[in-house]
């Protein structure tokens, strides 16, 4: 294990998403990066984990080998889900293969991001100010389906929903996110995305203070903010803000981490950080980047300690 992560509270692990080197939307982004290049660099910089993505196998017999042997776990993978526009009976049958995998590969989570209710077609491509809203009067309806699927991923999987608010999604605001949480019960665990939350118009730390219980899941994306703020002028695309690279990995924008370092020592969290940016790694080349993420990541946990001591 390396060194460093002993500044890691227990139970506490570090991840890596494979998105540095493969993006899952736009496919010309790493269409030549082998998996197994993300997976070794993973490895030997030092992540305890990785979240799945397109060029992962969705076997286990395929994918335990792949990561045993580089002694990487599967933190958790996105489950595309539909509950603001079908029944949690169809949610549940769609969800089948990717749960099972998860729950064979000893996952604690599923990251649900809700995808129905977008513009058609190509939702990621139309300017942001083009994002569908969900009426007030169908959210009792959808906080109510997502706890149902909350309870029943947890009854026949084992595994804890792990709701991502997301640019251009049903909850990608403050308020959204909270209209959300509110209604829904317990059942349903919030994923605390650094990124998104700063994208979306809001200090995350404002949902560490508002739901801090909820939180189960936690992805470390940082935001360049000179981009950020010309894609939201300019009313770019959400893939357009991608391509001009309006996130990157912790330490490379503008966003500080310390307080989520003492969120997650302060209140017992235990669980994955998932370094993640959706960039291209023509631009940013990934090895360099997320190792500068790894040591930035660690040494707050160990100045925090420090302090905390």
């Amino acid at each position: 294990m390396n060194d460093k992560l002993a500044a890691l509270p227990e139970k506490v692990c570090l991840a890596v998403s494979p998105l540095s080197w493969t993006n899952d939307v736009l496919e010309d982004l790493g269409r030549d990066i082998p998996l197994e290049t993300c997976l070794n660099d993973a490895a030997e910089i030092g992540f305890q984990g990785v979240e799945l993505g397109r060029k992962f196998p969705r076997t286990v017999e395929d994918l335990r080998p792949l990561l045993t042997k580089r002694g990487l776990a599967l933190a958790s993978g996105w489950h595309s889900g539909e509950l603001a526009e079908r029944s949690v009976n169809d949610e549940m049958a769609a969800v089948a293969g990717h749960a099972g995998l998860l729950r064979a590969m000893g996952c604690p989570v599923l990251v649900y991001g809700e995808v129905a209710m977008m513009v058609p077609g190509s939702p990621l491509d139309v300017p942001m100010s083009g994002r569908r809203l969900m009426p007030k009067s169908e959210l009792p309806g959808y906080a109510e389906r997502l706890t149902e699927f909350g309870q029943r991923l947890l009854d026949d999987y084992g595994l804890k929903l792990a709701y991502h608010h997301h640019l251009m999604m049903v909850a990608e605001t403050f308020d959204e996110i909270s209209a959300v949480m509110d209604r829904a019960g317990p059942e349903v665990g919030l994923l605390l995305d650094t990124g998104h939350a700063v994208a979306g118009g809001f200090d995350y730390a404002r949902l560490i203070e508002r739901f801090g219980d909820r939180i189960v899941h936690i992805h470390l994306k940082d935001v360049r903010g000179a981009v950020m703020e010309n894609v939201r002028s300019t009313d770019l695309s959400f893939n357009e803000g991608v391509r001009s690279g309006m996130f990157t990995v912790p330490g490379d924008g503008a966003i500080d981490f310390a307080p989520l370092a003492r969120f997650v020592r302060d209140a017992g969290y235990r669980g994955w950080l998932v370094v993640e940016a959706e960039q291209d790694p023509a631009r940013e080349p990934p090895r360099p980047a997320v190792t500068r993420a790894f040591h930035h990541i660690l040494d707050i946990f160990a100045t925090t300690e420090s302090l905390h001591a």
